[in-house]
């Protein structure tokens, strides 16, 4: 089994395997490979931190990163939140959505939740598959945890707007997954909800928002590197990604 190059991985508890090829999400007539850490029962928020400085990332109890044969587009990417300097557009977006109110609730299943991540894989990824997840399929990938998760409720007006769910590491917040109400007008929730999740590990002390994996070939991860300074894991090492000349 392969493991990775990081000498800080605990070796002695994890083993990590590839799986077989399948078709890429992100970019067309490609195929991906993941490697995947196991046994899962031994990651615990200690250990997934060190993890995902690794380039880790998890779906539900999984923990994995890209290992394809012949692509490395995918960069494990993260915001140093001390540092961030919205542009004007993120700004707005944090004006525009300032009466969504936000509150943690358990780790469980809500029916409106699932409607409303039904409705936003619909409009927004038809035909991915995920559009068509059953109430398991979406308990599986968002609320199965072993670390540290909080589920956030975003509501206007009594009305729920967006979901969020953030896993605690020891140097920061790690973005799992968000999904919004699609059928609202001119609406930033995405951008409004990165600066939320920011602004919450500076409150903590936290001075990373990890944003998982950015693609420049890919339009659906674009928006993360709107976000600056951000940083990206190259070759084992976390620097600074340049500045996209049209944010």
């Amino acid at each position: 089994m392969a493991q990775p190059d990081d000498a800080e991985l605990p070796f002695s508890l994890l083993q990590y395997y590839a799986t077989s090829p399948y078709p890429c999400s992100y970019l067309a007539d490609r195929e991906a490979r993941s490697q995947v850490a196991t046994p899962a029962h031994l990651i615990d928020s200690q250990i997934y931190s060190t993890l995902v400085r690794a380039g880790f990332r998890r779906s539900g109890i999984f923990t994995y990163r890209p290992h394809c044969d012949n692509c490395q587009a995918c960069v494990p990417v993260r915001l140093p939140v001390a540092e961030l300097q919205p542009n004007r557009s993120q700004r707005r977006a944090t004006k525009h959505h300032a009466n969504l109110r936000a509150r943690e609730l358990p780790l469980l299943y809500y029916e409106e939740h699932y409607l409303l991540y039904n409705r936003y894989q619909q409009a927004r990824h038809p035909g991915g598959g995920m559009d068509e997840d059953s109430h398991d399929q979406y308990a599986q990938f968002l609320l199965q945890s072993r670390v540290d998760t909080r589920l956030i409720e975003f509501s206007e007006n009594g009305i729920v707007r967006m979901v969020s769910l953030i896993d605690v590491l020891d140097d920061g917040l790690s973005s799992v997954y968000t999904f919004y109400d699609p059928d609202i007008q001119h609406a930033s929730f995405g951008t409004y909800n990165i600066l939320w999740q920011a602004a919450q590990c500076a409150a903590l002390g936290l001075p990373y928002l990890y944003l998982g994996y950015w693609i420049a070939e890919s339009r659906k991860m674009a928006y993360k590197s709107a976000f600056h300074p951000i940083e990206g894991l190259l070759d084992g090492r976390w620097i600074p990604l340049p500045k996209p000349e049209n944010p």
